[in-house]
């Protein structure tokens, strides 16, 4: 295969990109895609060096990348003290104590969402089940109606395809800011509401919280919650899916799973590194740099590709094998800044959200695990994933013994009398 004729962008490559991830390492780590003018880096090393030096290589692209639809700058663009008080107040948003409340509005949406399937034997786990949850809960989060759901899952999903896509028309770049700008209406009547009066949602802390002494202005606030909505909706519902359809492939390390609860932790922590649901990080090269031998010019857009640097035999042994034993993987520090993998990314923009992505999926998988017994793909279904910025299963029907008595301790799920979404 000649780099002149390999494109990240072909149909070839998203039908299975994993097939390619070998070769580009070996041939072309630093591969140029003329279509769109930017590079792909894909060993592990060069991946982290990018990453972990944002001083020669910046987040400036998001500004193009994300800003528009996300209606102001968001974490990743920003640096310094405002960086670090704005970081610190999301990263405390959850955590610590308000990291508990978030389990239970988890554990709460999942019940109700899964409970109609449960006598029917048979479910869609990304259609049916993940999508909606994952919605759902950070409505429940941020104190909104979840009655808006489908409307939010509408607006985000243009969001999400402003920021992700790679190359995008002119007629879809203007559906897109169409539907962020639909979003921002949505949210702004909010926020005001909640500057007046606070509650314990997590827009309410973006309202109260204050830089240098300075409230956050209503864009400063849209803008986070935008961040903090497409970053916990749009890999959720993924990282759900690739968890049980590893499982489900590997059914002597279900059975482990399901003995040993305390391996769940182990097999999310693999699944993102074999999987991750974020395949892109973009950084913006400040100045001449060379990589592998070729050298990025300053002002180039750099592709950081996480599935390829996360299979790299450089990093991790028998990279392309699904072991949740796997011992040069760590799980106690694979949701931390320590991480080995690179899921999350790494260096000073780390994602945020690490904490609760793994409380997210450990609680739903933990809920789903014992009352989808004999779970097994439904017959006559066929697996396929999609994505080259995001990546994950299109679907996942999967067939279990069927469950008539419901989700034990779940008796419906309340307003917003409390908790949000609390049982």
């Amino acid at each position: 295969m000649a780099e002149a004729r390999f494109s990240v962008l072909s149909e070839e490559f998203d039908a299975a990109p994993e097939r390619y991830f070998g070769w580009l390492r070996k041939h072309a780590p630093v591969h140029h895609e003329p279509a769109v003018d930017a590079y792909f880096v894909s060993r592990y090393r060069d991946v982290r060096r990018v990453l972990e030096d944002h001083e020669a290589f910046t987040t400036e692209t998001l500004q193009q990348r994300a800003e528009p639809v996300m209606r102001g700058p968001v974490l990743a663009q920003m640096t310094g003290a405002e960086h670090t008080a704005k970081r610190k107040i999301v990263v405390r948003s959850f955590t610590g104590p308000a990291l508990q409340d978030h389990v239970r509005t988890i554990r709460a949406n999942a019940a109700e969402l899964v409970t109609p399937f449960l006598p029917t034997g048979r479910i869609d786990l990304v259609n049916d089940f993940g999508k909606p949850f994952a919605v759902q809960v950070m409505l429940d989060v941020l104190g909104l109606d979840k009655e808006d759901r489908p409307r939010v899952a509408a607006w985000l999903a243009g969001v999400g395809e402003f920021i992700t896509s790679v190359g995008l028309t002119d007629e879809r770049r203007r559906h897109c800011l169409e539907l962020a700008g639909e979003l921002e209406a949505h949210l702004v009547p909010v926020i005001e509401q909640r500057r007046r009066h606070p509650g314990a949602d997590l827009i309410s802390t973006l309202c109260t919280a204050e830089f240098d002494g300075v409230a956050m202005t209503t864009r400063d606030v849209t803008a986070l919650v935008v961040n903090v909505l497409v970053a916990a909706v749009e890999p959720a519902d993924k990282t759900l899916g690739l968890l049980f359809r590893h499982l489900v492939d590997h059914p002597e390390q279900l059975a482990q799973v399901r003995r040993d609860p305390a391996l769940l932790s182990a097999a999310v922590a693999e699944t993102l590194r074999l999987t991750p649901p974020v395949r892109l990080v973009p950084r913006l090269a400040e100045h001449d740099t060379e990589l592998s031998g070729t050298v990025v010019l300053a002002g180039a857009t750099v592709f950081c590709m996480t599935g390829a640097a996360n299979r790299d035999p450089e990093a991790f042994t028998a990279p392309d094998v699904f072991d949740l034993h796997r011992p040069d993987l760590g799980t106690a520090r694979s949701f931390t800044a320590a991480a080995q993998h690179l899921a999350f990314g790494t260096g000073l923009h780390q994602c945020v959200g690490a904490a609760f992505a793994r409380a997210e999926i450990e609680t739903v998988a933990a809920l789903l695990l014992p009352l989808l017994d004999r779970v097994r793909h439904s017959p006559g279904s066929r697996y396929r994933e999609t994505g080259l910025y995001t990546r994950g299963p299109v679907a996942l029907p999967l067939d279990f013994t069927p469950v008539h008595h419901g989700v034990p301790g779940h008796h419906g799920v309340s307003g917003h009398d409390g908790v949000p979404g609390q049982v």
